[in-house]
């Protein structure tokens, strides 16, 4: 199980897929963040979720959030795989999972894959939704759902 609601998240930092360091202190206390973990770059689920929140994406920005996605793929995966689908969002490069254990997102079919987890933060830093599924489809609906009950 991952880190629950009202729950503060980690402090984490990681490099996004154009080098630059991304640091969770950065944003807290100026915006609300969704942070979805993905399991890999180019898979047909991953895809069809990353590219459920780019079509989305201008419903979080006029919220004020942030869009982060998480997976174990290099800085060039990601800046591949969002040049491809034309991602406008931050894709983080967790390769030694070491963000994926802060939040405690746990593998899925049977221990194989990474698991797919999303977040929604508040301003404050909170968990204020937290959903566990491997499937790709709900999670950027659930998020911008949570997102808007907090708006």
């Amino acid at each position: 199980m991952g880190l629950e609601v009202g729950k503060i998240i980690p402090e984490f930092s990681l490099k996004d897929q154009h080098g630059k360091t991304f640091n969770s202190n950065d944003y807290i206390g100026k915006k609300p963040l969704v942070i979805f973990f993905y399991p890999k770059d180019y898979t047909p689920g991953c895809t069809k979720e990353a590219c459920s929140f780019r079509d989305s994406y201008e419903e979080f920005t006029d919220r004020g959030a942030e869009v982060i996605g998480i997976s174990a793929d290099s800085e060039s995966s990601h800046r591949k795989f969002a040049a491809t689908y034309k991602l406008p969002f931050i894709l983080l490069a967790d390769t030694k999972n070491k963000v994926r254990r802060l939040f405690k997102v746990e593998k899925a079919m049977f221990n194989l894959l990474p698991g797919r987890e999303t977040y929604v933060v508040d301003k404050e830093g909170r968990v204020i939704m937290s959903f566990n599924n491997i499937g790709a489809s709900g999670h950027m609906k659930k998020a911008l759902k949570a997102l808007k009950s907090i708006a």
